[in-house]
């Protein structure tokens, strides 16, 4: 991995049953989106206490194909999925990639070659975690697109949001789907409710946006918008072992300050006032943080566990210092 980095951000995270963590963000070439995008992966058998060097899992290709968006997964079998996108920029060349590591346990761990999950059409990506349904599917929440979409991929109102499923443990996949929002949207996420709906949440500009299925991905609800505000930033839901939704937004935030973690026990109808993460709104900074919380924490809005742990540093840019007023990059 270069060791000089300007920029980096966008991170993810997993934990294996045996307790290691990893911790997946891109990074490469002067800002984002650049054809030298490249995703990188680092890990801690310590408890997130330290963290292995980052290395590249994924490079850009002499095409212009760029990587970004990186994601960790475990799925039912153990396996650590590396999932990413690929694009080149003023191209429909546009897909979602990935490798998998059999045993995430290992040292080192040994990881499959690169290969593409999918998807036919003028434009696809994914950016978050697929969700394994009660009766065995797979489904993957995926933005794609029914026209060419101009230059790198990014906010555009051609955009569409869907789902793509698997019934063969991620061998093949199909993509279904193609909810519209009344602003130009991204980063949708899936997780399955008690009585058997897909909830789909929706990344848009000042509340998020939902639509429902009913048939395990296959068709959707109109897309609507919901009453969970935004400022219009990345989010993150997932229903956790205690049967309780956690998530982890932006709330009473001025910007994009405020990161809080908040629990609902009714399936998302209603939120607690939950765990502040940080305060603080979006800076040039480019730490990749780890926050460490229990759901009983969350539930009380302050550390009851004694495990709490906010802004601990994973790893920061390392850029060359300057000269005042002469900035690596814009």
């Amino acid at each position: 991995m270069k060791p000089t980095r300007t920029w980096q951000g966008i991170p993810g995270l997993e934990r294996t049953a045996k307790g290691r963590v990893y911790v997946s963000w891109f990074t490469g070439g002067p800002k984002e989106p650049s054809p030298d995008n490249t995703v990188v992966l680092s890990y801690s058998d310590d408890a997130g206490k330290t963290f292995t060097p980052p290395e590249a899992m994924a490079l850009p290709t002499n095409d212009g194909s760029r990587c970004y968006d990186p994601c960790l997964w475990i799925d039912p079998k153990g396996r650590l999925w590396y999932l990413f996108n690929r694009s080149i920029k003023d191209s429909t060349e546009h897909g979602v990639y990935a490798r998998i590591c059999d045993d995430p346990d290992a040292s080192p761990p040994a990881w499959g070659s690169e290969f593409r999950v999918g998807f036919d059409g003028p434009f696809s990506f994914r950016m978050n975690k697929p969700v394994v349904l009660s009766t065995g599917e797979w489904v993957l929440p995926v933005v794609h697109a029914t026209q060419p979409v101009a230059g790198w991929a990014g906010f555009d109102a051609k955009q569409v949001f869907g789902a793509a499923t698997s019934t063969d443990e991620g061998k093949t996949w199909k993509l279904h789907g193609a909810i519209k929002t009344a602003k130009a949207g991204l980063e949708n996420m899936i997780v399955e409710l008690k009585d058997g709906r897909l909830w789909m949440l929706i990344r848009t500009e000042k509340v998020l946006w939902e639509s429902h299925s009913s048939d395990k991905g296959i068709t959707w609800t109109p897309g609507r918008p919901t009453s969970i505000a935004t400022p219009h930033s990345r989010f993150f839901i997932r229903r956790l072992c205690s049967g309780n939704l956690l998530l982890v937004n932006h709330h009473k935030f001025t910007g994009r300050s405020h990161l809080t973690a908040q629990l609902s026990t009714d399936d998302g109808a209603t939120w607690n006032e939950g765990l502040l993460l940080d305060d603080r709104g979006r800076n040039s900074v480019g730490e990749i943080l780890l926050a460490k919380f229990r759901e009983e924490d969350v539930v009380a809005g302050k550390d009851v566990s004694g495990t709490v742990t906010l802004k601990q540093i994973i790893d920061k840019l390392n850029m060359p210092t300057l000269p005042k007023g002469k900035p690596i990059s814009k």
